[in-house]
């Protein structure tokens, strides 16, 4: 009989010793949880052709956030391919998933970028206006960045400057945790 407590009780203490003596400190999130979380911003923006568009309308899907200048260097065009890879690669949960690119300039997209902007949201917004709203790590810009925002309109995760392919895969995983965490409330399309 003891022999069957000692058995049944080892899952018990396994646990106990593991949580409190082992305790894994791995962390699981590749991007930065923004805590508070910040809604998005009663703000205005043009969009390719002229239409004023308030941010608070894209409220509804899971957005890939990209912010850059209309003149979109390297790192900007980057950026957009890293996210339509991300969006594709999400499989049949790519639609609950939306590409933005917010131009924090006056200067208008190359007309060239057209094939890497196909199905993404493309406004023109004031550009302080906006670093109210968004914020980059220590020492480094808006535009290093991508951002992710929730249905609800809450700014919720920022991931690491410069990220190269490598790096999109683990935002990738973090991006597939917060759709099957919101699976049950959330659906795809506005």
């Amino acid at each position: 009989m003891l022999l069957v407590l000692a058995l049944c009780a080892t899952p018990v203490v396994a646990s106990y010793i593991t949580y409190y003596v082992v305790r894994p400190d791995a962390r699981r999130v590749f991007g930065t949880l923004i805590e508070p979380q910040r809604p998005l911003p009663d703000l205005i923006g043009a969009s390719l052709d002229g239409a004023k568009r308030n941010l608070r309308e894209l409220k509804g899907q899971w957005l890939l956030v990209s912010v850059a200048g209309g003149g979109c260097d390297a790192r900007c065009q980057q950026h957009l391919y890293l996210q339509r890879q991300i969006r594709e690669s999400l499989g049949k949960e790519k639609d609950r998933v939306d590409r933005v690119w917010l131009v924090n300039d006056a200067v208008a997209p190359s007309d060239v970028l057209s094939p890497a902007l196909k199905d993404s949201t493309v406004l023109q917004v004031p550009g302080a206006a906006l670093a109210q709203w968004l914020s980059a790590d220590t020492g480094r810009a808006l535009p290093e960045h991508l951002y992710l925002v929730d249905p609800l309109g809450n700014w919720m995760l920022r991931f690491p400057a410069d990220l190269d392919p490598a790096g999109a895969a683990k935002a990738k995983r973090d991006i597939e945790r917060v759709l099957r965490a919101s699976a049950s409330w959330d659906n795809a399309g506005r």
